[in-house]
């Protein structure tokens, strides 16, 4: 297998229409703001001091990212496993953040790209209290992009179909990091969600 370069790229693929380039927005407008206002889940990308990327999970309940600005958004931290990869990287790293923002029902996502800085400051978080518990810190998005995606890539998956795969297909996450590992010892998927529930 041959690996691709810049010039066979552009022999594949042909330009991207002045629409496509023109629905890139430099702040977020009443479309956007609306979308992420409907999210109540999104995926956080960032990037580390060697070059390394980061992408993980964030959600809450709907509109748990605040818009408070055509260009800031402030995202809550709940309860994970504390390896802190995402924010290490905004502290550390290059600062730069992408959020990808999902509506359930909706086929379109919207991109959300800047600068991010972490705060710990007591009436924020206070202010963003949810599930009774306060967000451990705030990250604070300076939004310099703003950009809709096509369903394409939701359509095809079939993502809010309503087949579901069955969770029994899979063991718990607490077998398969027991297999994986041989630390702890492994707990059935009810006990695994119990506990998800009490520490959201």
């Amino acid at each position: 297998m041959t690996d691709l370069c810049s010039e066979d790229l552009a022999t594949i693929y042909p330009k991207p229409s002045r629409r496509v380039i023109a629905k890139a927005r430099p702040a977020i407008d009443a479309h956007a703001k609306k979308f992420i206002e409907m999210s109540p889940f999104c995926v956080l990308a960032t990037s580390g001091t060697d070059g390394s990327v980061d992408a993980s999970p964030r959600g809450g309940s709907i509109g748990f990212v605040h818009v408070t600005g055509p260009n800031q958004l402030l995202m809550p931290d709940r309860s994970g496993n504390n390896r802190i990869d995402s924010f290490r990287n905004v502290v550390e790293g290059s600062g730069f953040v992408h959020l990808l923002f999902f509506v359930p029902g909706i086929d379109e996502t919207l991109r959300v790209g800047g600068r991010g800085t972490l705060s710990a400051d007591p009436d924020l978080l206070a202010s963003m209290e949810e599930f009774g518990k306060l967000p451990r810190a705030v990250l604070n998005v300076a939004v310099s992009e703003v950009y809709f995606h096509c369903g394409k890539a939701l359509m095809r998956s079939k993502l809010w179909a309503p087949e579901k795969v069955q969770r029994s297909v899979m063991p718990s996450i607490s077998q398969v990091i027991h297999d994986q590992t041989s630390l702890g010892e492994p707990e059935s998927q009810d006990v695994v969600e119990a506990r998800y529930r009490a520490q959201l």
